[in-house]
């Protein structure tokens, strides 16, 4: 494949890219930093902003199948910030592909599009959008995948993957928040509910996508519909951060406060937060209160099915190899 992977600097991106160059594709990242590493592998760096439309262009010059896989993420921030990115720079990656000819289109979703504010159990793609969203992030994931896969048609292909929690190696979001909280004495069970929840292992994810790109075509049985992806092994919530938090040599969670104190406190950060304008996060939001305190698993059998993946990696086996990484990195500790 001749690719491009937007987002080629985070989690995702830069695995997907190092996956390709693995295989011996030609692989071009397009994100907004210098990637020395990437670079060092013989991975064509294009910086720019997905905002920056004619960047974009330039950066799919003479590509067959884009992975959009850039995203703002995180739990705060205004909404024009993630339209911005996730709306807008879907709608960029989308025109440049149909302007350069691109005839395959992997866009990296996220469950979160079918979050409603309860427990999710099981359930497979017919789960539909919820007429209200949690978070910003949730609602502009939506829109962007719904017009990514609006877009499929005989001249370009579309297919969503909807992969959630990803961890392992390399992590530099998820990872580093959760131990300097821990830390800093500053996380806590909330409730009394140890919910489960569903993982991704990063090769998982980075290996679902390749296979997507490989069977996407226009009259493809994947051809505009979207997939969740996870380890098929839900776990109790608190038992994988634990695990998570031993993999970095530190102890268990030992502090909890009741759901309803955790909420109000949310209320209280977020207004605080609003009244004086800041854009950083802050210490504690509903959607993360939400997000703790009810099950998010969901049924991987069409991706199995359809895409011919399953996930491999194990969470016990995953946690021996991420310890190892911690260990001999030292930079998330």
């Amino acid at each position: 494949m001749r690719a491009l992977v937007t987002g080629g600097g985070g989690f995702l991106g830069a695995a997907l890219a190092r996956k390709l160059r693995e295989r011996g594709d030609e692989v071009r990242v397009f994100g907004r930093g210098s990637y020395p590493d990437l670079e060092a592998l013989g991975i064509d760096c294009a910086k720019g902003d997905i905002g920056d439309y004619e960047a974009l262009k330039a950066a799919c010059d003479d590509r067959d199948v884009v992975f959009h896989v850039a995203a703002k993420v995180g739990l705060w921030g205004p909404y024009e910030d993630y339209q911005a990115v996730n709306v807008e720079g879907t709608r960029n990656v989308l025109r440049a592909c149909q302007e350069q000819g691109i005839r395959k289109l992997v866009f990296t979703g996220s469950p979160s599009v079918v979050f409603h504010g309860g427990d999710i159990e099981g359930v497979d793609e017919s789960a539909p959008y919820p007429v209200r969203f949690d978070s910003f992030y949730s609602q502009t994931k939506a829109l962007s995948e719904r017009m990514a896969l609006a877009a499929n048609h005989d001249r370009l292909a579309t297919v969503s993957l909807r992969p959630h929690f990803i961890w392992g190696p390399g992590d530099r979001s998820i990872l580093p928040r959760v131990i300097a909280r821990q830390k800093a004495g500053r996380l806590f069970r909330i409730g009394h509910d140890d919910k489960l929840v569903d993982t991704i292992y990063i090769d998982d994810a980075v290996e679902a996508h390749v296979l997507a790109a490989i069977q996407l075509s226009p009259l493809s049985e994947i051809a505009g519909k979207p997939y969740f992806l996870s380890g098929g092994d839900p776990r109790p919530i608190w038992e994988f951060m634990e695990r998570m938090l031993a993999a970095a040599g530190l102890g268990p969670v030992k502090k909890r406060i009741p759901k309803t104190a955790a909420l109000a406190a949310a209320s209280l950060c977020e207004g605080t937060w609003r009244a004086l304008g800041l854009t950083s996060e802050p210490p504690l939001t509903k959607f993360l209160v939400h997000t703790l305190t009810t099950a998010h698993w969901f049924d991987i059998s069409a991706a199995k099915r359809e895409l011919g993946w399953k996930p491999r990696m194990k969470i016990e086996d995953g946690m021996a190899r991420l310890a190892h990484w911690i260990k001999a990195t030292q930079r998330v500790v």
